[in-house]
C-alpha cells in the first residue's frame, strides 16, 4: 500500500523526535542578512524560528541591514565605500545607518507579533528583547585605510543575555555596538553572531546565507566539514563569494573557541532551518572541530605533544626551557588537556611535601583554545591534587602572567616564602615574581 501524505508527515515527525529532545534547552545563535527581512517569505522564517522557540530552544537572533543601509544612503545621495568587504562608516552616514538598522529591528519585532496569526503558531505570544548588549571598539586604520565608525566586537554582555534567555525571551542583536565613551559603531552581523556564540558557549551557530550551498569540485553539496578541511577550502576556492568566505572563517574561528557546531544554510530554500536541524542528513553544511577533550594525568606518550605546546613560549623566554629527558623524568607531575589526540593544555605540580608546599609550573594553553577557562580548569585540578597530597600552600614563579594568578587567589610574596630547595635554584637573571596561594582545608 502506498504511503499517504499523512503517513509521511507522521514518519517525518517520528524521525524528528530525537532531535527535538536533543535540542531542548540548547542555545542557538542564528544570523541572517537584511535581505531576509525584505523578502516576501520572511514571515515563513519567523514562523520557523518561533517553532524552535516553542520546542524549548534558547534563541539569539543577529540581523544584518546592508540593503536597508544602501537604500537609505542612496536616498541622500551618499555613496557607499568598502574596503576588504567592510563598509567604511563616515560621520556623515552614521545617523542614516542608525535609522536603517533601527527600522530593520522594528520590522523584525513586528513580524514576531503579526506573522504568527495565520500560522500553526497562532495564539503564541513571543517576547523579543534587545538592548545595549554588544560593546564595540573602532576597527581603526588598516593598510592605511581609516574605517572611521566601523567597529569590531569588544565584548558581549553574556550575563545579561543569559538572563533574558532564561526569562523565555528571544534575544535580538542588531549590527551596532556601543563603546564605553558613548560612541556608536557599525558592526558586521556575522562578527556579532560568532562572538555571541563563543561568549554564550552556544550549542550551535547558524548562518542563514544568501549565497548558494557549498559544493565540492563535482558540484555535490558539502554536508560536513572538519575545520581543517574548511580552512583548506578557503585557501583553494578563491572565487567563493566574499560573504561566504567571511562566514566560513567565522565558523572556523568559532569552532576553535568552543562552539560545538556551526551550520551554513542557504536561506532561500523553504524550511531550510527546520530541515537542517530536524532531519538526519540536513540541508546545509555542518562545520565542527570534531575533537573530544579530556583533562587527565600525562603519560610518556604525551611528551612530544607537551614539547610542541611549550616550545614557542620557551623560545620567547616566557617559560624555562625543558629538555625531553627532563620532561620524561618529571612527566608524573604533569596534567594535560587532550583534544582529539592533540595536547592543547598542560600544567605541572611539583610538591615539596616536607614543607607542605607545591609549585605550579608550565601552565600553558594553546593559543587557538584560550578564552574558554581551560587554564582555570588545569589550575583547579592541580589544587585538588595538592589537597590530596596534604599541601597547604601553592606558589608560582612568573614573568608574564602576574594578573592571571592574582585573579585566581594568588598574592605577591617574597623569595623567603619559597622552600629552601627552590630558593637555592632561583634564577636571578629571570627575576621571576613569586605568587602564593593558601589552600582551603
Amino acid at each position: 500500500m502506498p504511503h499517504t501524505k499523512s503517513d509521511l508527515n507522521i514518519q517525518w515527525f517520528r524521525n524528528a523526535a530525537p532531535y527535538i529532545n536533543a535540542h531542548r534547552g540548547c542555545t542557538f545563535v542564528i544570523e541572517f542578512g537584511g535581505e531576509a527581512i525584505l523578502d516576501n517569505q520572511f514571515d515563513e522564517l519567523v514562523s520557523d524560528i518561533a517553532l524552535l522557540h516553542s520546542l524549548g530552544v534558547k534563541l539569539v537572533l543577529v540581523h544584518g541591514a546592508r540593503p536597508q543601509i544602501e537604500q537609505r544612503l542612496k536616498e541622500h545621495g551618499i555613496e557607499s565605500n568598502y574596503a576588504m568587504g567592510l563598509r567604511i562608516t563616515e560621520q556623515s552616514s552614521l545617523s542614516l545607518i542608525k535609522e536603517a538598522v533601527g527600522i530593520a529591528r522594528i520590522e523584525i519585532e513586528a513580524q514576531f507579533t503579526r506573522s504568527l496569526s495565520n500560522t500553526p503558531m497562532s495564539g503564541t505570544r513571543i517576547r523579543v528583547a534587545s538592548g545595549n548588549l554588544v560593546t564595540a571598539k573602532p576597527y581603526g586604520v588598516r593598510d592605511g585605510i581609516d574605517y572611521c565608525y566601523t567597529g569590531s566586537v569588544r565584548r558581549i554582555e553574556q550575563a545579561a543575555i543569559k538572563s533574558l534567555l532564561d526569562a523565555d525571551n528571544i534575544v535580538l542583536l542588531s549590527p551596532l555596538g556601543y563603546s564605553a565613551t558613548g560612541e556608536t559603531f557599525n558592526l558586521r552581523a556575522e562578527d556579532i553572531a560568532a562572538a555571541a556564540a563563543v561568549a554564550l558557549n552556544a550549542d550551535k551557530l547558524i548562518f542563514m546565507m544568501e549565497a548558494e550551498p557549498l559544493r565540492d569540485g563535482k558540484s555535490n553539496a558539502i554536508r560536513e566539514l572538519h575545520t581543517s578541511d574548511a580552512q583548506l577550502l578557503l585557501l583553494k576556492r578563491k572565487k567563493l563569494p566574499q560573504t561566504v568566505q567571511h562566514d566560513l572563517q567565522s565558523a572556523i574561528d568559532a569552532c576553535h573557541q568552543g562552539v560545538k557546531r556551526v551550520h551554513m544554510i542557504t536561506r532561500k530554500q523553504s524550511g531550510a532551518l527546520l530541515q537542517e536541524l530536524y532531519t538526519r542528513d540536513g540541508i546545509g553544511t555542518l562545520i565542527t572541530a570534531g575533537r573530544y577533550e579530556d583533562l587527565r594525568p600525562a603519560t610518556i606518550a604525551d611528551v612530544g605533544g607537551i614539547l610542541q605546546l611549550i616550545s614557542p613560549l620557551e623560545n620567547t623566554s616566557h617559560l624555562v626551557r625543558r629538555s625531553r629527558e627532563q620532561l620524561e623524568l618529571e612527566i608524573d607531575n604533569f596534567m594535560v588537556i587532550e583534544r582529539d589526540g592533540m595536547i592543547v593544555g598542560c600544567s605541572a605540580l611539583y610538591p615539596y611535601k616536607n614543607d607542605k608546599v607545591g609549585e605550579i609550573a608550565c601552565l600553558v594553553v594553546h593559543p587557538d583554545y584560550r578564552g574558554q577557562a581551560r587554564g582555570t580548569e588545569l589550575l583547579a585540578k592541580l589544587e585538588q591534587q595538592a589537597g590530596e597530597y596534604g599541601l597547604s600552600r601553592l606558589f608560582a614563579l612568573t614573568t608574564h602572567t602576574l594578573h592571571w594568578f592574582r585573579e585566581r587567589g594568588f598574592h605577591s610574596a617574597q623569595l623567603d616564602s619559597l622552600p629552601v630547595k627552590k630558593r637555592e635554584l632561583y634564577n636571578y637573571q629571570r627575576n621571576s615574581k613569586v605568587f602564593v596561594k593558601t589552600l582551603q582545608t
